[in-house]
């Protein structure tokens, strides 16, 4: 389809979600769905319970909506959905409170509010989120308050849907003027939510509160129709615009909502309550919206320590939004955000982003009190992977260890400036890890709110993520050198499991080739036992657990493999590249290389170009690094 053909389609679309009717029609549609007459709570939470929701291994709870632009937050946005959206969409009280994400600069508080924002718009437009209005309405209420207080228990017994709230002043004239009381002619549209068109979705931005008016929260009086109502409190002279009318039966964000003037905030302690508020010479005006805020912890800090603010404080439920502390979902991060800048076609080198995701994660981490735990090994742990003498029991320890962590640390904005800067000022179409850490610490001399004592531990993180690297970059090399390297680990897996199992059983092995009988290679056992520091004392403790991991995963029908033991796949690894090492030293470091080793260069380059995602000059450049880090 042409863009002409596209734009009719989509016209099309959103002509059909038009519809209008009387009073007496929605009373059909709600009978037949009572879903559409929701509140905003159970609205939102619909919204995010519609995309999904996935349940982990460890139990945990992952929801789809989010997954697409939030990562390394599963904790924090499980916490959010089930303490606070979940509750409040089955009316508990927590709804009648103001939902304030808090955490550090740059953690995805803003997102997650853009997200709701989006995803609102986007579920109004589906037959699900489908909700209705007052045709005409100015805060597009829902009709059902047309129904007398009086009749409303009635009305609840047989639709089973209860009604809160009454009529806004406009409408309430508009019944009597136009439909001279008549309930069943007043008419009702579908209500299609839309923060541009400020349907359903309020946004409040604090400014100077000498020229800030609080009829940006409230609406105003139209002075230019006073001399012909006569009267201020006439709903026809009043503007019902502002940013709480708007966003009533949706969703209402107060940005940095902490550095607001207090005469604004005060409208909140009823609206959250009560759920109304006050506006002109009008009675309390009902309201349904979700009041969603975010701030950083110091000014939350600031905030809780004034007495004044206790009333507003009991009404507000702070959900902490700390930093990703996964090395994995914080290349996710970075992966998104080069995405969305136009430099995406500039290569980066595999494990640079990885790095610099490392050296993130690491500022952000605590020490821990645990023996033989440091930064390192709890970084890896927290990424999902395995540690030697660790379990995942010792992972849930670790975080009620420090329960702030992630609070603090270097933010994703700085280091993506970095990146940038280092994809900017690059002379060639890729940059790699090096680059990316050179960068880093070129912008902690640039950074002038750094002091001395932060700057040498940021170093020193530098220095860890790059250590890091070099030990992936050898690793990398060392596959590459290996021609078939999973067949070539299988075979020796094979090898080393025959002569396990012959020793434990106290058997003898038979040879392939002459057929006797012969004693299981105790020099091969060690050779790979060794490169894992398995002890001459502990390695019959070690042989004996492996012949157990092999039965457990036959009675299960499962097949033991290269992947099924995590130290023994470690050992087979790193014997497989000390049996290779002196030759990738030679290859990668020597400056004349003979036609044989220019062959295997060559070789290694496409292997690292085709199966491991290098481009020709990022390959080039690895072997030469590796080169040098194997001759040191």
């Amino acid at each position: 389809m042409d863009i002409v053909s596209r734009l009719s389609a989509y016209r099309a679309k959103e002509e059909s979600l038009a519809w209008e009717g009387t009073f007496l029609d929605y009373l059909e549609i709600v009978r037949k769905n009572p879903r559409v007459a929701d509140t905003a709570h159970s609205r939102i939470y619909d919204m995010i319970a519609s995309a999904g929701i996935e349940t982990t291994k460890d139990g945990k709870k992952r929801y789809n909506f989010f997954s697409k632009e939030i990562y390394g937050l599963d904790e924090a946005i499980e916490r959010l959905v089930e303490e606070y959206f979940h509750s409040a969409a089955r009316r508990l009280d927590v709804r009648k409170r103001i939902l304030l994400l808090m955490g550090p600069v740059s953690g995805g508080k803003s997102t997650i509010v853009t997200m709701l924002k989006r995803g609102l718009e986007q579920f109004t437009r589906t037959e699900a989120g489908a909700l209705y209005g007052i045709k005409g309405c100015p805060m597009h209420e829902e009709p059902l308050h047309l129904i007398p207080v009086e009749l409303r228990p009635e009305f609840e017994k047989e639709f089973g849907v209860r009604i809160e709230g009454s009529l806004c002043p406009s409408c309430r004239l508009k019944l009597q003027i136009e439909y001279n009381n008549q309930i069943e002619n007043v008419l009702v549209e579908r209500v299609i939510f839309s923060e541009e068109d400020r349907v359903g979705i309020g946004t409040f931005s604090p400014s100077d509160p000498k020229s800030q008016d609080i009829a940006d929260l409230t609406g105003s009086i139209d002075f230019s129709t006073i001399s012909e109502y006569g009267s201020e409190s006439d709903p026809r002279a009043y503007r019902f615009d502002g940013e709480l009318n708007k966003a009533n039966r949706g969703l209402m964000e107060f940005q940095e909502m902490l550095k607001c003037d207090e005469k604004f905030l005060w409208h909140l302690l009823s609206l959250t309550q009560e759920g109304n508020f006050k506006a002109g010479r009008f009675a309390l005006i009902s309201a349904d919206e979700m009041i969603i805020a975010h701030t950083n912890e110091s000014e939350y800090k600031a905030f809780i320590s004034n007495k004044k603010n206790e009333a507003l404080q009991s009404r507000m439920i702070v959900m902490p939004i700390p930093y990703n502390l996964r090395v994995g979902d914080e290349v996710k991060i970075y992966e998104k955000l080069v995405k969305q800048s136009d430099l995406k076609d500039v290569h980066i080198a595999p494990h640079a982003l990885r790095t610099a995701s490392i050296f993130s994660v690491l500022t952000r981490l605590k020490e821990s009190k645990k023996q033989g735990m440091d930064l390192v090994k709890k970084m890896y742990l927290y990424d999902g992977e395995l540690v030697e003498g660790y379990k995942d029991k010792d992972v849930q320890e670790l975080r009620s260890e420090a329960p702030d962590e992630g609070m603090s640390g270097i933010d994703p904005r700085y280091v993506i400036n970095r990146i940038s800067s280092a994809l900017i000022r690059r002379d060639t179409p890729c940059i790699n890890a090096l680059d990316v850490l050179r960068a880093l610490k070129e912008g902690l001399d640039q950074h002038a709110s750094i002091t001395k004592e932060d700057r040498e531990r940021l170093l020193n993180f530098i220095s860890i993520a790059r250590k890091e690297y070099d030990e992936i970059a050898k690793k990398e090399v060392q596959k590459a050198f290996v021609y078939s390297y999973e067949e070539s680990a299988k075979t020796l897996l094979e090898n080393y499991l025959d002569n396990v199992e012959a020793y434990c059983n106290w058997q003898k092995l038979r040879d392939p080739i002459t057929g006797e009988e012969i004693d299981p290679d105790e020099k091969l056992m060690r050779s790979i036992e060794e490169q894992i520091g398995i002890s001459e004392n502990a390695k019959k403790a070690f042989r004996e657990e492996i012949l157990i991991r092999i039965s457990t995963y036959a009675r299960r029908g499962k097949k033991f493999d290269y992947n099924s033991h995590e130290r023994l796949r470690e050992a087979i690894e790193k014997k497989l590249f000390a049996d290779l090492k002196d030759v990738v030293k030679i290859t990668t470091s020597t400056k004349t290389p003979d036609a044989t080793q220019l062959k295997k260069i060559n070789e290694v380059t496409a292997r690292l170009i085709d199966e491991h995602g290098y481009c020709p000059v990022c390959a080039n450049e690895l072997l030469r690094y590796t080169g040098s880090l194997l001759n040191r």
